[in-house]
């Protein structure tokens, strides 16, 4: 009796031994040790070794200003961004793929691989429009000073105190590389907005709903603010430090800004601008019937102008002694 007892209690404590070791060991291997940073450390760790991708995935997604097809809609996308390619400094550039990382991790981690490439391109279509700031990293962390109502939910909701899971991590790194160095996803087309499935925001009604993929719906703006002549914002680097903002009493006015509010603001400083109709160009001027029989405004081109003369006396001998001593 007592030998099974002391069997039992063997097997008990053997069972209670690898309940503690092999989630350990399992956690030690998961995590490299780049990855066991705290968000804000993990922000200023710079990956500069490029991230290996198959080109291949994001080819179909690729267009050109030349590509026939490149306007070819089905009614809803519209036409696919131009592609945007990491500029400025080294640590911009390891900036800019650091916050496309964090987009596309903490907004899409589980996603399906086109679900994280268009969340990649929404961020890179606001780089792209006057309408949001400049840089990857301002478009990411833009809003995160306020408590609520930040652009991007996980830069003030808490969720950059979770660690990120290693695998999940290089994956959504990949997908950043890849935009960043000139893969574009045509099928999301100039989409700047998305939801999740589970929410409605009151501008989804007032915007174009391009696709779904996976739990999100993504959206491009009506009229002249999505047209594609309105992202015409060349990316120059200059990238802010990869980390939400400090907490502030009073937020910047532009840091939740009401997308139908943005649309219309940029549509009212575009109005002034109206395409040159043939009844609206000069008309040619009006000459004499003599200058008119000599030849009329052709006279006056550049190629027909009369030609200049010799230099003067003076700037002939210029540079030499008027006199010698």
């Amino acid at each position: 009796m007592l030998a099974r007892q002391r069997l039992w209690l063997r097997r008990r404590y053997t069972v209670l031994v690898a309940a503690i070791l092999i989630p350990a060991i399992a956690s030690a291997a998961q995590w490299p040790p780049e990855q066991q940073l705290e968000p804000r450390q993990a922000s200023a760790t710079l990956h500069t070794e490029p991230a290996t991708f198959n080109p291949d995935e994001f080819a179909p997604a690729v267009h050109s200003d030349t590509d026939s097809s490149f306007f070819a809609t089905d009614g809803l996308t519209g036409p696919a961004a131009r592609p945007l390619f990491a500029a400025g400094s080294a640590l911009d550039q390891a900036r800019a793929e650091q916050c496309l990382t964090m987009a596309v991790y903490y907004e899409a981690a589980t996603e399906p691989d086109d679900g994280q490439r268009a969340v990649a391109q929404v961020v890179l279509n606001r780089v792209a429009h006057p309408s949001y700031p400049n840089t990857v990293c301002g478009v990411v962390f833009q809003g995160s000073e306020r408590s609520t109502g930040c652009q991007f939910s996980f830069t003030c909701d808490g969720s950059l105190a979770r660690r990120p899971a290693a695998f999940w991590w290089d994956r959504a790194r990949r997908v950043a590389h890849a935009a960043l160095t000139g893969a574009v996803y045509g099928p999301v087309g100039l989409a700047t907005h998305y939801h999740t499935l589970q929410v409605h925001p009151s501008w989804s009604d007032s915007l174009v709903a391009v696709m779904t993929i996976g739990a999100h719906r993504f959206f491009r703006w009506p009229g002249a603010a999505g047209q594609r002549a309105a992202f015409s914002v060349a990316y120059q680097g200059g990238e802010p430090a990869a980390m939400p903002h400090p907490r502030a009493l009073t937020p910047a006015f532009d840091s939740d800004p009401d997308p139908i509010a943005l649309a219309r603001a940029y549509e009212a400083t575009v109005a002034h601008i109206v395409p040159l109709r043939a009844q609206d160009r000069p008309a040619a001027p009006a000459y004499s019937a003599a200058v008119e029989a000599r030849g009329g405004d052709a006279l006056f081109r550049a190629d027909s102008l009369p030609a200049g003369g010799g230099l003067s006396p003076e700037l002939e001998r210029s540079g030499q002694w008027l006199q010698r001593p």
